[in-house]
């Protein structure tokens, strides 16, 4: 598998996260079946890619957990 080019990736902020410096993550939107996730406080480390299938009902059981 080869790596995906993030280089031209528009990073966008967890609604959930403060402006405190604290734990943020950021996702970019636009690829096709896959979510990049990185740590915000660390760009330029490697993002991590999950599948859109894994992605959409790990997000449903975080909003079950915070509502």
């Amino acid at each position: 598998m080869r790596p995906i080019d993030l280089s031209a990736a528009t990073w966008r902020r967890s609604s959930y996260s403060n402006t405190n410096g604290g734990e943020c993550v950021e996702v970019a939107d636009g690829y096709t079946d896959l979510v990049p996730v990185r740590d915000s406080k660390a760009p330029t480390k490697p993002a991590l890619t999950v599948s859109t299938a894994s992605w959409l009902p790990f997000i449903q059981a975080l909003k079950a957990e915070v509502l």
